[in-house]
């Protein structure tokens, strides 16, 4: 059966060469991400304390959305799930597959064929070559892509890239599943075609953690929710009253006034452009 157990988990980010005192810095420790502090050997080492203090437990059948706003610890802590960032300190217990469907493109090689890279995206997300091989035919369908499946994917568009990554991350049903909202796939109609192919991956998921901007996607895709700030959880709860509590930091945020100059500036463009738009045709 299908399990996620954190236990005080923390992830930090060393920053090279930079100065902990400098106003750029405490702008942006006093904004949204992570906090930002002074490595304890050295002054001109900032640590970025992406997750801090993370205790997490979510069994089969969970579906859990994580919101905040960005570089609250949403993404770090989707990777830290999927295996692809180590934490600093803490114990991460994962029982199941895993499939993240955000940095779909992992595993691919610029320099090979589309083919060539529906096999190692497959090895990437734990595949045999046989089973690579009894789904082939039906990724490249799905991709549309033809005979571009025969050329390096470094003559692709990104929007080609994308159909190709994630016609193969679709192609086993995990137990766990990682999903970012940032994923495109292509023009309306191949987007139309994901998006029913995404319902149906996701109703054979035992774990669904998704990270989110969106209400209508988490309250349509989740239970419950996770609300994050400056790496930490604040809350955790059914989805409609993290939502709650996500709405409501939401409208107390400060709003950020230009300063005075800026917006003389500003008052005057305005003006000079009124007074050129109002000359008659031919003044000059």
């Amino acid at each position: 059966m299908a399990s996620i157990r954190l236990e005080n988990v923390s992830v930090s980010f060393p920053v090279y060469s930079a100065s902990t005192r400098s106003l750029k810095n405490r702008l942006i420790q006093s904004a949204t991400g992570g906090q930002i502090r002074a490595d304890s050997t050295s002054q001109r080492i900032s640590v970025v304390q992406a997750l801090q203090d993370i205790d997490l437990s979510l069994e089969s059948g969970d579906r859990i959305g994580l919101l905040g706003h960005n570089g609250a610890g949403k993404t770090t802590l989707l990777r830290v799930l999927g295996g692809i960032y180590e934490p600093n300190c803490g114990r991460v217990v994962v029982e199941g597959t895993t499939v993240p469907l955000f940095d779909i493109s992992l595993g691919m090689d610029q320099e090979s064929t589309g083919y060539e890279n529906i096999v190692l995206r497959g090895l990437f997300l734990g595949l045999t070559r046989q089973q690579i091989r009894s789904r082939m035919d039906e990724i490249a369908e799905f991709t549309e892509l033809g005979d571009f499946l025969d050329l390096p994917i470094r003559t692709y568009s990104a929007g080609m890239q994308m159909r190709l990554a994630f016609a193969v991350s679709t192609s086993v049903v995990p137990d766990i599943l990682l999903l970012d909202e940032g994923i495109g796939a292509g023009d309306a109609g191949f987007l139309q075609k994901a998006r029913e192919r995404l319902r149906r991956f996701t109703e054979q998921v035992s774990i669904i953690v998704l990270s989110s901007h969106s209400e209508e996607l988490v309250t349509n895709m989740c239970s419950k929710a996770i609300l994050m700030e400056h790496g930490r959880i604040l809350c955790a709860g059914p989805t409609e009253e993290v939502l709650a509590r996500y709405r409501g930091m939401r409208e107390e945020e400060p709003r950020i006034f230009p300063p005075p100059r800026f917006r003389r500036s500003a008052a005057v463009a305005r003006r000079q452009r009124r007074t050129v738009q109002g000359r008659p045709h031919g003044d000059p």
